[in-house]
């Protein structure tokens, strides 16, 4: 007898017993990846949550309040109290890192009119932004409170933040 050389891997082929190293692999890889993807659904319910804290630490009224994160998308759902109370939350969830898009499906207890929206750019100030949307700079306290309590301060906004323009009766 003498020393015979085999394809490491045929045994498992030929036979259907064990596994190949591609399979071990693959079935390696797959595993990583539903850890990942449960890991990423704990992320995600946990921003979720956080972001219904934050809502209700801000003294918004919805009942009901129901918050999905799914990737960069979050999904709100629950009764606002009014409309103003409604466009709040959906700059609350919008304006988080993270989170691209807001599919608002609340409903609201007390209808007005909706509220204008405006993305502020480099440049903008408050009283720049009011003189566009009510030809008149000294407005400036009018979006300021409807964007409270997410505004502290009139002169702390950055660009890429939304804000709510309401309109003035």
């Amino acid at each position: 007898m003498g020393l015979f050389s085999f394809i490491k891997n045929a045994g498992a082929k030929v036979f259907g017993i064990g596994k190949t190293t591609e399979e071990e692999a693959a079935e390696a890889r797959a595993k990583a990846r539903r850890e990942a993807d449960a890991a990423e659904l704990k992320l995600e319910e946990a921003a979720a949550r956080n972001l219904e804290e934050t809502i209700n630490d801000l003294q918004l009224r919805v009942d009901n309040l129901y918050v999905v994160v799914d990737d960069e998308m979050a999904r709100v759902s629950g009764m606002a109290y009014d409309q103003a109370t409604k466009e709040k939350v959906v700059l609350v969830i919008g304006n988080t890192a993270g989170i691209s898009t807001v599919d608002d499906q609340m409903t609201v207890e007390h209808v007005e009119p909706e509220a204008q929206f405006h993305t502020v750019a480099s440049g903008d100030t408050l009283g720049k932004i009011a003189k566009h949307y009510y030809g008149n700079a000294m407005k400036y306290p009018e979006i300021f409170e409807a964007n409270k309590p997410m505004l502290t301060d009139p002169d702390k906004i950055y660009p890429g933040q939304v804000l709510r323009i309401p309109h003035l009766d």
